[in-house]
């Protein structure tokens, strides 16, 4: 499975402003946290063999690069990087299947992300985490 999009819209009126993603199923979610990152720090390389997770930009800009792992153990340094913005003028999710690794940085002072996950933190040992230089740039 590959990562996605689920596209969000916005609705103005004199009332303000209603962002929304009516094409989401939360169905699967069992948790829920922020992130929030000091400008200029990259969260970079964890990722998940097993959990999904779900990123929403509830404040601001931030850029996500994704890298899908050949092999937990070892991974290869030179896989290739996908790079997604998402920023809060819609309610767009991005979908991060399990296979995995993530980094995130925050474009603007003070911006939020909203992380949802598949499983309950303790449920299962899946979190995998490798240096932020390990893969080439």
């Amino acid at each position: 499975m590959l990562p996605s999009i689920i596209l969000g819209g916005s609705h103005l009126d004199n009332r303000g402003l209603l962002s929304y993603n009516n094409s989401f199923d939360a169905g699967v979610i069992k948790r829920i946290y922020v992130i929030e990152n000091k400008l200029n720090f990259i969260r970079r390389w964890q990722g998940h063999k097993i959990e999904q997770r779900w990123f929403s930009a509830i404040k601001g800009e931030f850029e996500i690069q994704l890298i899908k792992i050949d092999n937990w153990d070892r991974p290869n340094k030179e896989l290739e990087k996908v790079t997604i913005n998402l920023s809060d003028e819609n309610l767009d999710i991005l979908h991060i299947p399990a296979g995995y690794l993530t980094s995130v940085k925050a474009l603007i002072e003070g911006a939020r992300l909203l992380v949802m996950a598949d499983y309950k933190l303790g449920d299962i040992k899946d979190d995998y985490k490798f240096l932020a230089d390990y893969f080439a740039e």
